[in-house]
């Protein structure tokens, strides 16, 4: 049996070309490493095609393309035969929409409000402009609705099969609904001539049986389907009929026919660009396609998380990692339905391994929730980066900066300018919402409703472009203390920037935004209103921090790339050793069960390209001038005319910095490398949306970046310059390596659960989704492992850029988790004094658990032992000692480790050890 809680989790991307059976094909290899626990990417039934498995269209059943229960079976046999449990990637807070695949949204287009599913989703039905009927905006067309109209794209079409009518606009199932079945067959039945044919009579007999509004309901409908598509010759009759509604630019009576039976639908069509202005249903982020669940509804809990418990009960799944959990309404609610839900299913023996994906900012605390050990590590990964950086070397990074970009290196301003962006583009709708719902409740008492709806919305503006996190815990019961102060600070934020009479509206806000508007003794207003306001603003300010952050200026501010990554501040000033201490200890006491992870699917770069970039801060003089140098090189093939620039300077010393990541280590350069630089600069344009974006692309300046990158990188053109980046980026290289193994030392030894992202074994050179997903060659890493029983370390230093040292050292460090489990997952923290002239160099610890223990030692800042990533470095080169006083091991004698002894192999070190008194650390709580 595998423990209830891992001791390494092994990340794999599930998809049609790597299925259940593919996986379980590696279980054995994984259980050689040293895994404990697979964490798979989620395997319910998701959008055909779709290559993450996010856009979940049915929680009910396995994904038929991963190989659907049979296949699970196979993988949960060979996971258990392997004694490896199984970790989930789950998806409560949205499903993929549209298209035709997903049954409860087909309900809701057909039914509207009447459907038992139009409660799981979170619209606002009254929202559409000129529009009497409730609906919701389906912004789907590649064109105007007039145009696709008239083009004949929207086609009627008829399901014999189900006896049902749907529009379809090419790929996208548009149900009619049925009360408008009797008026469409007399149509019909007129347009096909066939009012004299028995057919055509029993239709005619069937459009009048039901009269009156809203009729065939729910109750009649089945049967009315029924009754239709048993009716001899109906199909023909109907399919020559639907010529009635057959659109085109020479049809303006159909076309008219169309439109108008499309105008009484549950549903407005409208172009995708709409969706950023108009859209009234709740999505994940800006993604159309992605529409938000309400499984605060208790029934849509219980349906969404039915498959979960079965496997639960039935002993195949021992975690789940739960995505994106700030896009809840109530993340505490939802997270105690889940842990009765566990405990219904397995009984309260044994805790069941949950973490969140949760993007902590900079000294933002983790608030605890029922049954969770943790988030999946995105925060320990940033720690471990900003602990390597070299934070001398990052001030002079910061001149080179200001240089190049000609502002200052502050990430605030960046960050505020794109929220301005995002609200005026990507989330404009679901700001209008807000607005709107802050208006009503304003305008419901008369001592607030002089609060003008255009001031209101200025207010709340600056409020949202103030907030530095990505949401609070508001529940129906008010604020924590906590909370509350992050809002009284960030009203006090906003306030400072109006510039209008405040007359109160400030402390209206603040009162609607921890519902102390409802106190007794207060104003009466709409509870239900302000409630929905206060939660709803939660569910906004995470993506909004999201997209603005993330998603803009992480591909703006590009002082040193690798410190920006999912929940880091680019604009860090490092971490001292002293303070990494304090925050693993503080760790140790209150999140020592959670993921500490250095790469996932959603990382902006590989673990191991960051660790390169994270170099060049121990070698800022000669990379500015070589940047210098760089740039004169490669002036000609820039795009210029007038003002315009291709690439921008910014972004070109972006490029300069993604090359020195992700350059091959080994083998020529080849069109596949320039292919991928040049994929991952137009993702990494659009996203910043300076020059360029998805909303609106600009052909010119992107052609010029894509015609730059493949000249630069032409050795006919630019051999130079390719000279000096090979020279460099071999430098970095190995500077990169070192820190690698010791950032793989650090979080496989640090309180925590280490977590692997597939292929990470060997050397990790990868760039944001979807190159950090591309197939993985397990078969090679399987045969690696098997040569490397008894590594020869020397021999594996030699030959490093070939990636077995990482292999080799990976299974090293598992193997001794596995030997020393209660001493990884229970046992305390403890900083080891380290003296001498290389001090700062050294990170030095001991876990602790009863008188068993680890010694770690990993050194840092490796340029002045390297020659500057010249060469190895040898041990004698570091002149420092560990104070290793109270604790023994083989081969170790006295108080103290001398460095030249510790970095023998190279320069990680990892040993067994045994304490001199036995100190029983406090018993981590276990969340179950």
């Amino acid at each position: 049996m595998p423990p209830a809680i891992p001791l390494a989790t092994y990340r794999l991307q599930l998809t049609a070309d790597f299925d259940f059976d593919k996986a379980a094909a590696v279980v054995p290899y994984l259980k050689a490493l040293g895994i404990t626990h697979l964490y798979t990417s989620p395997v319910m039934k998701a959008r055909k095609g779709s290559t993450h498995g996010y856009d979940t269209v049915d929680h009910g059943q396995f994904n038929p393309e991963l190989g659907g229960e049979a296949g699970f079976g196979r993988l949960s046999d060979a996971l258990k035969a392997n004694d490896i449990g199984l970790i989930i990637d789950f998806v409560p807070n949205h499903v993929g929409v549209h298209f035709a695949d997903n049954p409860w949204w087909l309900d809701v287009l057909e039914w509207g409000q009447a459907s038992p599913h139009a409660i799981s989703f979170d619209i606002d039905w009254d929202l559409l402009p000129y529009r009497a009927r409730g609906g919701v905006l389906l912004p789907i067309l590649g064109a105007s609705y007039g145009e696709a109209l008239e083009r004949g794209d929207i086609e009627l079409r008829y399901d014999a099969a189900e006896g049902s009518f749907s529009a379809w606009y090419f790929e996208h199932r548009l149900p009619v609904a049925p009360e408008r079945y009797g008026e469409m067959l007399r149509m019909i039945v007129k347009e096909a001539d066939a009012a004299e044919t028995e057919a055509g009579q029993r239709l005619l007999s069937l459009a009048a049986r039901y009269t009156g509004l809203r009729r065939p309901n729910r109750k009649e409908a089945p049967a009315f389907k029924a009754e239709l598509k048993e009716i001899a010759g109906a199909a023909d009759i109907i399919e020559r009929g639907l010529a009635a509604y057959r659109a085109g630019k020479d049809r303006p009576a159909q076309t008219l026919a169309l439109h108008h039976l499309l105008e009484r639908q549950h549903y407005k069509l409208g172009h995708w660009r709409l969706a950023s202005s108009d859209i009234n249903y709740r999505r994940f982020f800006d993604v159309n396609g992605l529409a938000g669940l309400r499984v605060e509804d208790a029934s849509t809990f219980a349906a969404t998380h039915q498959l979960v418990k079965q496997l639960v009960a039935g002993g195949r799944l021992q975690g789940i990692r739960l995505d994106h959990i700030d896009g809840l309404r109530d993340p505490a609610q939802y997270c105690q339905r889940l842990r009765r839900l566990v405990r219904d299913a397995q009984g309260n023996t044994k805790p069941f391994y949950t973490v969140i994906e949760k993007i902590l900012c900079e000294h933002e605390r983790l608030q605890h929730f029922a049954g969770v050990q943790g988030t999946t590590g995105y925060e320990w990964m940033n720690v471990i980066t900003q602990v390597l950086v070299d934070a001398k070397g990052l001030e002079p990074l910061d001149e080179t900066w200001r240089q190049i970009s000609n502002r200052s290196p502050r990430l605030a301003p960046y960050v505020k300018d794109a929220k301005r962006r995002v609200l005026e583009t990507l989330l404009t709708s679901e700001f209008t919402v807000l607005t709107r719902l802050l208006a009503r409740i304003a305008n419901g008492h008369y001592s607030t409703r002089d609060f003008s709806a255009d001031s209101l919305r200025q207010a709340l503006e600056l409020y949202v472009l103030h907030f530095p996190v990505y949401r609070t815990y508001l529940t129906n019961g008010g604020p924590t203390a906590p909370d509350r102060k992050l809002i009284d600070d960030t009203i006090a934020r906003a306030r400072a920037e109006w510039f209008a009479a405040d007359e109160g509206i400030f402390d209206f806000l603040r009162d609607a935004l921890t519902m102390e508007l409802l106190k007794p003794g207060r104003p009466p207003h709409s509870a239900p209103r302000v409630r929905r306001f206060a939660l709803k603003v939660q569910q906004f300010t995470g993506p909004m921090m999201a997209k603005s952050l993330e998603d803009t200026a992480f591909y703006q501010f590009h002082r040193l790339l690798a410190l920006n990554e999912v929940g880091g501040d680019p604009a860090s000033a490092g971490l001292s050793i002293s303070a990494f201490h304090e925050t693993m200890r503080t760790r140790a006491k209150e999140w020592p069960l959670g993921m500490t992870a250095t790469a996932t699917h959603d990382t902006k770069r590989g673990e191991d390209a960051r660790a390169r970039i994270a170099s060049l801060s121990e070698i800022p003089g000669e990379w500015t001038s070589t940047v210098a140098r760089w740039k004169v090189l490669n002036a000609p093939h820039l795009a210029l005319r007038g003002t315009f620039r291709a690439p921008s300077a910014t972004f070109e010393y972006m490029l300069y910095q993604t090359l020195l990541g992700a350059w091959p280590l080994q083998g020529p350069l080849d069109a596949g490398f320039v292919e991928r630089i040049q994929a991952y600069a137009l993702k990494a344009a659009r996203e910043g949306k300076e020059e360029t974006s998805w909303l609106n692309p600009h052909e010119a300046y992107e052609s010029g970046v894509n015609s730059f990158i493949a000249k630069i990188l032409d050795p006919v053109q630019s051999g130079e310059f390719l000279d000096s980046l090979q020279t460099m980026a071999r430098r970095v290289a190995l500077l990169g390596a070192l820190n690698a193994m010791s950032q793989l030392t650090l979080k496989a030894t640090l309180p925590g659960v280490p977590d692997f992202y597939q292929g990470t074994e060997f050397w990790d050179l990868s760039l944001v989704d979807p190159d950090n997903r591309r197939p993985v060659d397990f078969a090679a890493r399987h045969s690696a492992l098997g040569s490397l029983d008894d590594p020869d370390w020397t021999d594996l230093m030699k030959s490093w850029p070939d990636g077995l040292i990482k292999l080799a050292w990976t299974r090293r460090l598992l193997k001794l988790r596995n030997e020393l489990a209660d001493v990884f997952a229970q046992g305390d923290y403890q900083p080891l004094a380290v003296r001498g002239t290389h001090a700062d160099h050294v990170i030095a610890f001991a876990r602790r658990h009863g008188r068993a223990a680890a010694i770690v030692v990993v050194g840092r800042h490796f340029a002045p032992f390297t020659q500057a990533g010249r060469e190895w470095p040898a041990p004698e080169r570091f002149d420092a000692t560990v104070d290793i006083t109270g604790y023994s091991a083989p081969g170790l004698a006295g108080n103290d480790l001398p460095l030249a002894q510790a970095f023998r192999d190279f320069p990680a070190f990892v040993v067994e050890a045994r304490a001199a008194n036995a100190i029983r650390p406090s018993r981590p709580r276990v969340r179950t």
